[in-house]
């Protein structure tokens, strides 16, 4: 999986809207969804900051762990 298709089945999971996870990142609402669709990559801070809100690993939201 690329990291937009797992950062949106984690938000999923957690029942989640792409408008509340800009709120708990502080980002813009069309930032999450550029990031599902593979538009942008997310900084490494942003990159950290999902994966710790989330509590995977960043290996795991980029593709390298299953």
């Amino acid at each position: 999986m690329k990291f937009g298709e797992r950062l949106n089945y984690l938000r999923n999971e957690k029942k989640m809207s792409a408008l509340k996870l800009s709120e708990v990142l502080n980002v813009s609402h069309s930032t999450i969804i550029r990031w599902e669709k593979g538009e942008i990559l997310p900084s490494i801070e942003h990159l950290y900051n999902i994966a710790t809100y989330f509590g995977v690993s960043a290996d795991y939201l980029i593709g390298l762990e299953d």
